[in-house]
């Protein structure tokens, strides 16, 4: 019977209840199911059943499962075929995984979502020539590109100097379709293996119970996990050093991170690792001086990279390998090439410079090219292949795999920011956004109602045809080969290539970000990592925590530093630098003339400081708008006197003395001597140094009576970026 028990039970009734004729007006109950009729039982998303003990949508069970409910035994490798790969596409918990991480957050980029981009082209040398057939590496070919810049943990609103790993992804636009340089300006990564990418970014992004703190790894979660997966060390190493916190995209290294392989025109094949070296040389930011820039001026990266474009101080960097041979190990003097937490450090495989690329127009609209831009480390070309690196293979399933959901389908690839510069005739059809009309009836193979159309091309026709590499017998397994288990000895590398002045900024570091730690158990783990990189390092951290400094192994020995990881002891060109030029209503308009001629013949760009703002022509700042962050050197026109507007009720920096100096100038001048920047002055100078309470004879101070003299040896100051011998490190017991 039905539930009323009045209508015969007949199979194929729509519902329960038997309807009336006329149009039902009283409001009733929704009826019950038929009796044929089942619903899904009353859990949770979570399969937690109708309970009162605890919150009905949160996890349920003590193991780690699926999405379904089946316990997994491991969630730290991907399956391959034997440890040492290549990633078997079988691997449905890998997939889950990632698949679910890939659509985490809409529209926004999951990670690399603040950044700024520009356009530009690259032009080969033709040194790449004899190891790749790819064509935009051939001598003489001009390739456009487009390079997207950007902070890897924050929101699209976060501040550009935040502690971070910096993107570096550069899309060639070459004649034989999209090649996609995706890299970082770190060149190691906190994995070894892409399953674990959504664990590395979950604990690095902000706590999800307060969403704080924002654009930072200085909080419980992020030290939890890579203070237990040791593999980290050597990228939060990285990360700890100036290299986490750029002085300007300009002045920024970039690497792809995973090793590639290249094919020439034989066939035969090379092992390589990407570098991108910048002209200007890499500089960063000081820690106190990222702070100040945070609150000062968010978008400073952005600026400072539009800024130098439209001016036409264009950012170069030369494109470079690391070449070593294909060996069936994939090895290279002791170094597993399928590590991406390994570098082969420059002495033993020089960087060959294959191709200058130069930045030279900024976005026409920010949204239609910067933000819709999509790469993916698949997007290659004939002559560049991927490796068996278990990192990258996770990135190959999972880039694809994003851009389908952040921009809105699979036809990504037809906005105009992401079209390739070649011929395209794909058979995809239809989809979200589809902005092709397509002809022909056969979108298959093999047809011959469309004459057979599209053919196949052969290696003849410029084809791209992976590399046969062999793949040895081996059995299913999620495991890693026994080399990575190596998380140290290049982390002891790292730091000892570091100079005494990086090795304090590396201290103060790691004080600063596990000082913002409040669990005692996540401060003592890192602890002892840190003890297993360098007994003083760990000592002086332990100190600023005030924790007791634990022991570290004694197998642990020192290592041969590589000076090329060092920023420190070269000199770079100045081009593109700024120099801010202090001075007062009353300075000589003809020397402040004089003075600017010869920093635009430097290719240095001048800032003239002055009370007011004035004629936009001669005076670029303000005393109430001028910050020392601004500025790569300063130079003193004098002693320029309190302006009108120095007062503490209106800009609290002036609140200090007014006897000779304006106390906003004081300030600036204190933090550019705090930041090492060189400080040059005449007429002056002297007293107004000597008010702002610095040495005038100090290191980095040039003091002269020929103005233009003094700016060409604040240059040549400039060329080594800062002047650290103003702060000697303490001395090392």
């Amino acid at each position: 019977m039905t539930a009323d028990d009045t209508r015969p039970d007949l199979p194929g009734a729509p519902s329960s209840g038997e309807p009336t004729v006329e149009e039902p007006v009283e409001p009733r109950p929704p009826l019950p199911p038929k009796p044929d009729q089942a619903a899904p039982a009353p859990l949770s998303a979570t399969g937690r059943g109708p309970r009162t003990d605890g919150p009905v949508r949160a996890q349920e069970g003590a193991y780690l499962t699926n999405a379904q409910g089946t316990r997994l035994p491991d969630s730290d490798h991907s399956l391959k075929a034997g440890p040492r790969g290549p990633v078997l596409l079988q691997d449905h918990h890998l997939r889950e995984k990632i698949t679910h991480f890939d659509h985490e957050r809409i529209p926004e980029r999951v990670v690399h979502a603040r950044g700024a981009a520009a356009h530009g082209v690259f032009e080969s040398y033709g040194a790449g020539a004899g190891i790749s057939k790819a064509g935009f590496l051939a001598a003489g070919a001009k390739t456009p590109v487009f390079v997207r810049f950007s902070t890897v943990l924050g929101s699209r609103g976060s501040a550009d100097t935040v502690r971070d790993t910096r993107g570096f992804a550069t899309k060639f636009y070459t004649d034989e379709g999209v090649f996609d340089l995706v890299g970082n300006n770190i060149p190691v990564f906190f994995i070894q293996d892409a399953i674990k990418f959504p664990d590395v970014v979950h604990a690095a992004k902000p706590h999800p119970d307060r969403e704080i703190p924002q654009a930072q790894s200085a909080h419980d979660t992020f030290w939890d996990f890579v203070s237990l997966h040791t593999e980290a060390t050597h990228h939060t190493l990285w990360n700890m050093s100036d290299r986490g916190i750029p002085r300007s995209y300009r002045t920024m290294e970039g690497f792809g991170i995973y090793t590639f392989r290249l094919v020439d025109a034989e066939g035969a094949t090379c092992l390589v690792k990407w570098h991108w070296k910048p002209k200007l040389g890499v500089h960063s930011l000081t820690w106190d001086e990222a702070q100040l820039i945070g609150g000062a001026d968010p978008d400073y990266h952005r600026r400072d990279l539009y800024d130098a474009i439209e001016a036409g101080a264009f950012p170069q960097w030369e494109l470079g390998v690391q070449v070593m041979p294909d060996t069936p190990e994939q090895t290279f003097e002791g170094i597993d090439l399928l590590d991406p937490t390994k570098i082969v450090p420059e002495e033993l495989a020089p960087v060959q410079a294959l191709g200058l690329m130069t930045l030279h127009a900024n976005p026409t609209n920010f949204f239609a090219e910067v933000e819709q831009v999509a790469f993916h480390p698949g997007h290659l070309v004939p002559g560049i292949d991927v490796t068996d690196d278990p990192l990258l293979a996770g990135r190959l399933f999972s880039y694809l795999d994003t851009q389908i959901t952040r921009l809105g389908g699979p036809n990504f690839a037809q906005i105009p920011i992401n079209r390739t510069h070649a011929p395209v005739n794909d058979m995809l059809r239809d989809g979200f956004h589809q902005d092709a009309v397509h002809t022909g009836v056969a979108p298959y193979k093999p047809n011959s109602l469309d004459g057979g159309c599209p053919f196949f091309a052969g290696t003849d026709e410029r084809a791209f045809v992976e590399h046969p590499q062999p793949v040895p017998e081996s059995r299913k397994v999620r495991e890693l080969p026994a080399s990575f288990d190596d998380h140290f000895s290049q982390p002891r590398l790292f730091w000892a290539s570091m100079t005494p002045v990086e090795q304090e900024h590396i201290i103060n570091a790691y004080g600063f970000e596990l000082g913002k730690c409040t669990e005692p158990a996540v401060r003592e783990r890192s602890l002892r990592v840190l003890a297993r990189i360098d007994g003083r390092l760990c000592a002086e951290v332990a100190a600023a925590l005030g924790l007791p400094a634990p022991e570290g192994d004694p197998a642990d020995g020192p290592a041969e530093p590589s000076p090329a990881l060092s920023q420190l002891g070269r000199s770079w060109p100045v081009a593109g630098r700024t120099v801010g030029i202090l001075t007062g209503p009353d300075a000589d308009p003809a020397t402040l003339d004089a003075v600017r001629d010869a920093a635009l013949a430097a290719d240095l760009v001048p800032l003239v400081v002055a009370p007011t703002g004035g004629d936009p022509a001669r005076v670029q700042r303000s005393f109430a708008t001028a910050r020392s962050v601004e500025f790569d050197a300063v130079l003193l026109a004098g002693a320029p006197a309190p302006a009108a507007d120095a007062a503490p009720a209106r800009d609290a920096r002036a609140a200090g003395p007014h006897a000779v100096l304006d106390p906003r100038l004081a300030l600036l001048l204190d933090e550019a001597w705090r930041h090492a920047k060189a400080i040059g002055g005449w007429g002056d100078a002297r007293e107004a140094l000597t008010a702002a309470g610095l040495p005038s004879d100090g290191p980095g101070v040039v003091l002269g009576t020929d103005p233009v003299q003094v700016l060409r040896d604040l240059a040549d100051l400039l060329a080594g970026h800062r002047v650290w011998d103003r702060f000697p490190p303490p001395a090392q017991s």
